[in-house]
Order: C-alpha cells, then sequence, then structure tokens
C-alpha cells in the first residue's frame, strides 16, 4: 500500500490529500459543524495508519490550543472582574459625526484586538456599536463593519490577536526548534493596519447602509398572536364574520392554522371555524388579547408578545442565527426549539426586515434575527445550550467594579511584560496567567467552562496533525517541487503565488484549516530554494488573515452579519480592495523587514 501509486505519491499521501481537501468541500458546501468535520478527518487519518496514536494525541497538547485554552480563562478573568466592561464603556468616547465616529472606533479596537484576540474584542462591542449608531442616527452597518475589520487588522500584530497566527507559530516552533515571539508580527501587522484603516475612511461610501432588524422590531406594532379556539367554543360551526372574529379592535386576522397544518391565508369572510384552529392576528397585541375574554378563546401554545413584553414574568431577546446552525432551512413548527428552551419566537427580521406572516412558519437562513420571549432568569444556561444555534447580543450582565479588576488588568499587563522580554516562553507565560487570574479569584471555577470554546480547542488541536500528515506523506515536499517547477525558482515569485492561493483559499474556509495546510508546503519551499524561512512563514501568517471579500472569511465578519443585517455581497464592495491592496503592501514590507537569504 506505501508503493507510490500516482504523480509520486503513495497511498497514505492520496488518503491525506483527499481527507484535507475534503475537509474544504464540508466547510465550504454544508451545514455540518466545523469540529465535527475535523474530528472525522483525523479518525479516517488514525484508522487508516497515516499517522500514529502519539501523533494524534500530540496536536491537542501543542502549544497552540494550551496557549487558547489558558487564554479563554483569561478572558473569562477580565469579563468577570469588570476589566473589559470598562474598557467598552471608556474606549469608544462620544464622537460627532460618522468620519470621526470610524476614527474613534477603529484606532482603539485595532489595539484591543492584538491585546485580546480580535472574535472577542467585536463580541464585546457588538452592543455598544449599536449604541453609537442610534446617537449618530446611522444604520448599525456603518460602523459594525468597520468594527470587524478593525479587530482583523489589529489580530495581524501579535500571536494571540489570531487563531491562525498561534498555529503558524506552533508549527514552526515544531519544524525549526525556534520559537517565534509573541509581538513578532507586530511590525509588519502595524503596518497594514494602518493602510487598513486609512483604506476604510477613504472608502467609507462603499460600506453598505442596512436597516437595522432591532430598528424594524422597534418601530412596528404589527407582531402576531395565536389564539386557539376551543372544540366548545359557541362560534365553533360559524363563519369568521358571523363570530366577528375578522376585523377585530386593535388588528385583523391575517391566516389559520387548522389542527392537521392547513394553512388559509389570505382568510375569506366565510371562512369556517373549527375547533382546535389556530387564529393568527397582527396588529395591537394587547388589545387582540381581550378575544380571550369577549370570544372564549385561548392562549396557543406558542402565543407571542410584543416588543414591549406585556406579560411582566417574561422578556424580549434578540438573536442572530449562526452559519452552520441547525436551524437553517427549518421553521419553528418543524423542531423542538422552543419547547426545549421554553422560549417563543416572536418575529424574524432578515435582512433588515421584518418578515410578514406567522413567525413560526418562517425557514430560517443565516443571518436572521429573531424575537425571542424568554424566561425573566437563566440568560446564561440559554445561551451556552445554542451557542452553536444562535448568537445572542443583548446581554446586560454589569459586574462589580473593585479590586479584582485591578488584579486582573495587572496580570493581563505582567503576562505581555514577561513575553516582551522572553522571560518564559508563551505557553507558561499564559498558563501562569490563567492560574493567577484563578488564584485571585478574578474568574469564578464554576464559570469558566461558559468562557471556553471547546470546538476551537478541538479544530486547533486536529489542525496541527493534518500539517504533520502533509509534511509526513512527503505532499508537502511534492507540491513543493511542482510549485517551483511551474514558478520557476524565484523566491519573490513563490511567495506571492502561495500568499495569494493562501488568502483566497481562507476567503472560503477556515483561515485556520488554510494555515495548517499551506504552513507545511511554504516552508519546504523555502527550505528547497535555500532561503530564509522567516519571511516565508511571516507573509503566510498574514496571508490567511487578509480575509476581508466575504463573511465567512473571518470569525468576526460572521458575527456582525446578523446584527448588521448584511447581504453576502456587501462585504466584497470594499473587502476585494482591502484584500488586493493589504496582500501587495504585506509582500513588498515583509520582504523589506526580512532577509530572503541568511
Amino acid at each position: 500500500m506505501d508503493a507510490e501509486l500516482f504523480l509520486g505519491l503513495s497511498a497514505h499521501a492520496w488518503i491525506t490529500a483527499v481527507t484535507v481537501f475534503s475537509i474544504f468541500f464540508v466547510m465550504a458546501r454544508t451545514r455540518i459543524p466545523a469540529e465535527v468535520a475535523f474530528l472525522g478527518a483525523l479518525t479516517i487519518l488514525l484508522v487508516t495508519g497515516v499517522v500514529t496514536e502519539e501523533e494524534g494525541m500530540a496536536g491537542f497538547g501543542s502549544e497552540p490550543v494550551v496557549v487558547h485554552a489558558a487564554f479563554f480563562v483569561i478572558i473569562a478573568g477580565l469579563m468577570q472582574s469588570g476589566v473589559l466592561y470598562w474598557l467598552t464603556k471608556h474606549v469608544l468616547g462620544d464622537p460627532k459625526n460618522y468620519h470621526r465616529a470610524i476614527i474613534k472606533l477603529m484606532v482603539p479596537i485595532s489595539i484591543l484586538g492584538a491585546l485580546l484576540n480580535s472574535v472577542n474584542v467585536v463580541a464585546l462591542f457588538i452592543d455598544a456599536v449599536k449604541i453609537w449608531s442610534r446617537k449618530l442616527n446611522i444604520s448599525p452597518s456603518k460602523l459594525l463593519l468597520p468594527l470587524s475589520y478593525a479587530a482583523t487588522l489589529g489580530g495581524m500584530c501579535t500571536l494571540l490577536g489570531n487563531s491562525s497566527n498561534l498555529i503558524i507559530a506552533g508549527l514552526y516552533m515544531h519544524q525549526s526548534g525556534q520559537p517565534i515571539n509573541l509581538f513578532e508580527p507586530l511590525l509588519p501587522g502595524l503596518v497594514l493596519t494602518i493602510v487598513g484603516v486609512l483604506l476604510v475612511i477613504l472608502f467609507q461610501r462603499f460600506i453598505p447602509s442596512r436597516e437595522s432588524a432591532e430598528q424594524s422590531f422597534e418601530t412596528t406594532s404589527d407582531y402576531t398572536v395565536e389564539l386557539l379556539v376551543p372544540t366548545d367554543n359557541p362560534a365553533v360551526g360559524e363563519t369568521i364574520e358571523e363570530a366577528g372574529l375578522m376585523q377585530v379592535k386593535g388588528g385583523s386576522l391575517v391566516e389559520i392554522v387548522r389542527f392537521d397544518k392547513e394553512i388559509i391565508m389570505p382568510v375569506k369572510k366565510d371562512e369556517w371555524i373549527l375547533g382546535g384552529d389556530r387564529l393568527i392576528y397582527a396588529g395591537q397585541i394587547n388589545e387582540i388579547l381581550e378575544l380571550k375574554r369577549t370570544h372564549g378563546l385561548a392562549a396557543a401554545d406558542h402565543h407571542v408578545w410584543s416588543i414591549n413584553d406585556i406579560d411582566s414574568k417574561r422578556k424580549m431577546r434578540t438573536a442572530y442565527v449562526s452559519f452552520g446552525s441547525e436551524l437553517i432551512g427549518t421553521s419553528m413548527t418543524e423542531c423542538d426549539f422552543e419547547q426545549k428552551n421554553d422560549v417563543a419566537l416572536v418575529a424574524v427580521a432578515r435582512q433588515g426586515k421584518r418578515i410578514k406572516g406567522q413567525p413560526r412558519e418562517i425557514r430560517l437562513q443565516a443571518g436572521d434575527t429573531l424575537l425571542l420571549e424568554c424566561p425573566p432568569k437563566d440568560d446564561e444556561k440559554l445561551e451556552q445550550a445554542n451557542r452553536r444555534s444562535l448568537t445572542f447580543f443583548d446581554s446586560h450582565f454589569v459586574p462589580q467594579l473593585g479590586k479584582r479588576t485591578i488584579f486582573s488588568a495587572i496580570i493581563l499587563l505582567l503576562m505581555f511584560l514577561l513575553s516582551t522580554i522572553h522571560a518564559l516562553p508563551l505557553m507558561a507565560i499564559t498558563m501562569m496567567a490563567a492560574g493567577a487570574m484563578l488564584a485571585t479569584k478574578c474568574c469564578r471555577m464554576d464559570r469558566v467552562t461558559k468562557y471556553i470554546e471547546w470546538e476551537l480547542l478541538l479544530i486547533l488541536g486536529t489542525t496541527v496533525v493534518f500539517s504533520v500528515a502533509i509534511t509526513k506523506t512527503g505532499i508537502a515536499d511534492v507540491i513543493a517541487h511542482g510549485v517551483l517547477d511551474i514558478c520557476g525558482s524565484n523566491p519573490y515569485v513563490v511567495m506571492v503565488v502561495m500568499c495569494l492561493l493562501a488568502s483566497l483559499v481562507s476567503e472560503f474556509v477556515s483561515d485556520v484549516g488554510s494555515a495548517a495546510v499551506f504552513f507545511p508546503i511554504m516552508y519546504q519551499q523555502a527550505v528547497l530554494m535555500g532561503c530564509n524561512p522567516m519571511p516565508f512563514v511571516m507573509s503566510l501568517m498574514l496571508s490567511v488573515t487578509i480575509s476581508f471579500a466575504s463573511p465567512i472569511g473571518s470569525s468576526t465578519h460572521m458575527l456582525i452579519y446578523g446584527p448588521g443585517s448584511f447581504h453576502f455581497t456587501d462585504f466584497a464592495r470594499l473587502g476585494v480592495v482591502m484584500h488586493m491592496v493589504l496582500l501587495t503592501v504585506m509582500l513588498v514590507i515583509i520582504n523589506l523587514i526580512y532577509p530572503l537569504y541568511l
């Protein structure tokens, strides 16, 4: 089986190649969760003997995984102690116009993106940015896109800023035995951040203005309410008009759902009423609900309320359907989401406009905004149970500021100081910082798991194994030779071609996956040409992060997709310009900083 079969590749090499490219296909074309796809691919490599058990498990104990796990604990400490709340409250300020708002937003966000990981920063500031947009009387999309771009740009400046940076740093240490400093990407990343911010300012007219889904909810009184006709109701057997249930005070009947799920819409005046019918009304909810008293109707199992929450025992929350969510393509009538979570779907907005009709019959899409009637407590439980399907951004948790706020801030500063002076390896420093957060009770042990993204840790561990398999089976060597045969032995041409490919792939699949696949190839090319690997490694690190032209090219873009009511193509309007210019600037600055030959 290990004999060369085709194009100089062994059976194990072909298994690895097909498995890795299948991952990209699954992530781009299906709704299978990324971590499930990665774990399945790892299983194939283990079962077929491509990697040993030791190699398979080694990835989960590698530096990128351990550093990320420790950093999640550090973020938990910063959140629970109030440091991030303080930053949210004081960093942005109060801009007077849109032009100043972009500057006052992007500069501090890019700094925080470098220090706290870009995804965490975007998730933290989404609500603050939406409040800003209301004050400036502009669409949230006009500020949410610069928010995502700024965090991504800032994330290029340190190894902690983006997950792909840590992956490449870990793989480089595995190959060369030399660690990459936490602030190694700072200079090229800083140049790209400055250029990126200037591009957003210069081409701000390309940022789309989309109506906010929340504004759609807030400005309309046309919500629907479902009322059930009991089987012993006197109206059974009468027409809608005879029973006085067509045009009622505060609204009108828009739909009837029969007990056998037959939907009657529009409703005619001579439509008969049957026991078990669900009558769907639209209008002023508090007035329509009077029908329960005046006409003997009952609240349906999944009644809905207005945004003013007329039932004091419940509250309204906004959530966005995540990419890859199991709710995509389904309606609430086809799943047990409401029953399982004790919530009711009130309304659905898509691309800033509320969808008319019965909300529970609407087939959901990625980015849809859901207005949910929820229990008054257990916010964290609701968010944790549905973190794969929905993203909530209306949490009102306000931490208590005090001595632990100071402790956690000092721990964070010491972590960066020790990393800067190379006192200890990055893994040891982040683990010490995480331990200090727990020891000083800046974060509670029972709440740390809320902040740990187990799916990401699984993906990071498996991508390290993929990179090992690509190197071990000779794929990296074959592809490296093939590219050199096509492009020649000019290192500049090779670097340009590989960075362009890596950045394009990253627009449609995970930047972490792209980093793991392209790293062994580029590293091998540098070795074959007798070049210094560092410029190739750093150019790849930045290339896979230059993903501005599609919402699935970056985790930060996916976070703002729903809140901004974006269209899929909105990112390309400015993103294509950002991609081309930043890629060009990056290639120039990398070759100015790092010599190709030692």
